[in-house]
């Protein structure tokens, strides 16, 4: 089989696309379903000369692990740092899918790391965890605010998702309509707590299964819930020599403009991974209380430009404990 570059513009039930030879000729192009049947005749066309791109988007995952037995390279494209577009007026799926294959060619696109199936697993398990408990913050919030516009006392639990603060809430005098409301909010939290409580359990037995994660549990600010979220969401380490590219990485470091002399730092770009940006902040959080130097200079840096601002910086410190502890060998 001849060399031949492959653009697919990727949706949720149809995929669009383009085949092109190193000169740059168009071979063939065609619309395919996401089914069984759609795959079929688009895998009889790819082997181990093919090299294909597609964008990163939700369906990128499923669709790469269908392409993998064919043997066809595959390139998951980031959308932000390679632009297709620039310059064109018109924009369709069959323009997209030629201009992919073309940026294939010329070896004009920029790739995104592409997880093997076990890490994305363990992201699977971790984030369905997170998304979990953020659920039931929103919640624990909406009754708060319920609270205060009824003119109700505050709760005295802080936490409102305990035995205590639920039995709290069935028994707090509030008017008719925001005691249903109350009652309809607190049945909520009482059944995603429940499944707070059930998810927990599997990332606590799996990052003291992972190797990788026990080292990083052993970092000050780091439990085992953060220890796997960064194992599983940052994957590869050898992707990352120093802590700096890992903190850039995780979009926590600031934005610079330089030019004739003159410099500009900004805000964090914000401009990465967000659940390793999270889980770094997070541990920051709790490593600001170390007894060390770092801690001492963490806690000297609050007190001239605040907490928030320090946390961060203290997250990219961390970035080089997490970048010089973790395990080569696996």
């Amino acid at each position: 089989m001849a060399q031949e570059y492959i653009g697919v513009d990727l949706h949720k039930a149809f995929f669009q696309a383009c085949a092109v030879t190193p000169a740059g000729e168009r071979l063939w192009e065609g619309r395919f379903a996401r089914t069984a049947d759609g795959f079929a005749p688009f895998l009889a066309r790819l082997g181990p000369q093919t090299q294909l791109a597609v964008e990163a988007c939700g369906p990128t995952w499923a669709f790469v692990d269908t392409i993998a037995p064919t043997g066809a390279a595959v390139c998951v494209v980031d959308t932000r740092k390679t632009k297709l577009k620039a310059g064109c007026a018109a924009k369709t799926d069959r323009l997209d899918a030629r201009r992919l294959a073309d940026a294939l060619r010329r070896g004009s696109v920029v790739s995104v790391y592409v997880p093997p199936p076990a890490i994305r697993a363990l992201r699977e398990v971790c984030r369905g965890r997170h998304q979990l408990v953020r659920v039931r913050t929103r919640l624990v919030q909406m009754l708060r605010a319920l609270l205060l516009r009824s003119g109700a006392a505050d709760a005295p639990q802080r936490q409102l998702y305990s035995a205590r603060g639920l039995a709290w809430l069935g028994q707090v005098a509030l008017p008719p309509e925001a005691a249903a409301s109350c009652q309809r909010l607190t049945q909520l939290l009482r059944l995603v707590h429940a499944e707070v409580t059930a998810a927990d359990g599997p990332v606590r037995a799996q990052a003291a299964a992972d190797p990788i994660a026990g080292v990083l549990d052993g970092l000050v600010g780091i439990g085992p819930v953060i220890a796997l979220t960064l194992r599983a969401e940052i994957g590869d380490i050898a992707r990352f020599p120093r802590g700096p590219q890992l903190a850039s990485y995780a979009g926590i470091v600031p934005r610079v403009s330089r030019s004739a002399g003159r410099g500009y730092s900004g805000r964090i770009t914000r401009d990465g991974a967000p659940w390793v940006r999270w889980a770094l902040v997070e541990a920051a959080r709790h490593a600001v209380k170390r007894q060390d130097a770092v801690g001492g200079w963490a806690r000297r840096l609050a007190r001239r430009i605040g907490w928030q601002k320090a946390r961060v910086a203290l997250a990219r410190r961390l970035c080089d404990e997490i970048v010089r502890v973790w395990p080569r060998s696996h």
